[in-house]
């Protein structure tokens, strides 16, 4: 199954729950505290050196992501070009293994 393809499956999933039926503010709200829900299970997943846990932290923060770019009527697809086409010409350097970009 192709990216495009789950990401409508999941988009399917957040209608038939009621996820993407209520008032956009209240639902981007409510999305925004399960993505730092799930990115905090991602952490404990990291400190115990689990993948299983990782790669279901990582799916369950991809689906509050997909849901949250639908509340703001776009996807997942036009939110990473807009991200690549302001990184692709970053310069900066590397410090404790993190990106530190230019000014």
């Amino acid at each position: 199954m192709t990216f495009s393809e789950l990401e409508g499956n999941v988009v399917a999933w957040g209608r038939n729950k009621g996820i993407l039926d209520w008032t956009m503010h209240f639902k981007r709200k409510a999305q925004f505290q399960k993505t730092k829900e799930e990115v905090q299970e991602l952490e404990e997943a990291i400190c115990a050196c689990n993948r299983d846990e990782a790669l279901d932290a990582i799916g369950d923060i991809l689906v509050t992501l997909i849901m949250q770019a639908v509340l703001w009527d776009t996807n997942l697809n036009e939110c990473l070009h807009k991200a690549y086409e302001e990184i692709k010409d970053r310069s900066g350097r590397m410090v404790d293994g993190v990106f530190i970009k230019d000014a």
